[in-house]
């Protein structure tokens, strides 16, 4: 017990350390518009990608967020979780989870900690202890991400109350340096917020990655009814004139501060809280 204890602060310690040079930059991009005295703390995120196989892979890893993570994660006091399955982009099939928690420490050590509740274990059995000859997935990706100071929390939409339909824009911007990222988080907080509210989005989060891959990088995710709604608040955010106006600062010339967008499309499986 006293050796995984140690592991666990030794893991936390090393993701912090980490990560502490990019939370400053964050913080430094949003100085200007966020920290006044009562403001809410920002959260941080856990986004996890899992690589399936078309068959029994994609029914048990769905059965293992519902009947072992999300539970899990609720008795840890982390959530409203996101369960989501990647209905357009790159090799597919996959899912997406999305946990929130107060503290870098708190997601750093979450494995670690699920590892000892008796609860979890016996309800993840035949996920963590799956097989090489039946394997649970083929592999997961792991992003640690710290929330905008301009959006420290995250916002479920109503229709994730009472399970309506919706779909999720998923989308990553990566930057050359950097210099160039601070600038694409900066541009957020210099009135791209309030573009995206005039044009009517949902916006559920805006996480800046600081352990992950294809760094430096940021990535945000938004809610819609229906690909149609998506498209007509995509039209609509073009031709703001303030979104022109910003655009066309050459402080944040796209060419110069993002270089890669990955968009997905997500839905969200039964579990989902989000």
């Amino acid at each position: 017990m006293k050796r995984r204890h140690f592991l666990a602060a030794s893991i936390a310690a090393s993701t912090l350390a980490a990560a502490g040079e990019t939370v400053a930059q964050v913080s430094a991009a949003g100085a200007s518009t966020t920290g006044a005295a009562g403001s809410p703390r920002r959260e941080f995120y856990q986004l996890r990608r899992y690589n399936l196989l078309s068959g029994p892979q994609l029914k048990l890893t769905e059965s293992y967020f519902s009947s072992a993570l999300i539970p899990a994660s609720s008795r840890m006091g982390l959530g409203p979780v996101g369960a989501f399955r990647l209905d357009i982009g790159p090799e597919t099939p996959a899912y997406y989870l999305l946990i929130p928690g107060p503290s870098v420490e708190t997601l750093a050590e979450l494995d670690l900690r699920l590892s000892e509740d008796a609860e979890f274990l016996k309800a993840a059995d035949p996920f963590w202890n799956a097989t090489s000859t039946a394997p649970a997935f083929q592999r997961a990706e792991i992003s640690l991400l710290a929330a905008f100071e301009g959006w420290p929390k995250l916002t479920p939409p109503a229709a994730a109350a009472t399970k309506a339909k919706r779909i999720f824009q998923l989308r990553t911007y990566e930057s050359p340096s950097n210099g160039e990222h601070v600038r694409k988080v900066e541009m957020f907080h210099s009135g791209e917020f309030e573009i995206f509210a005039n044009a009517g989005f949902h916006p559920v989060f805006f996480g800046d990655t600081l352990i992950g891959s294809r760094m430096p990088n940021l990535t945000y995710m938004l809610s819609f009814a229906d690909l149609a709604e998506l498209d007509a608040k995509w039209d609509v955010f073009r031709n703001d004139p303030a979104w022109k106006k910003l655009s066309s600062n050459p402080r944040y010339a796209f060419d110069s501060i993002v270089t890669n967008i990955t968009n997905l499309i997500l839905s969200p499986l039964d579990c989902s809280q989000i």
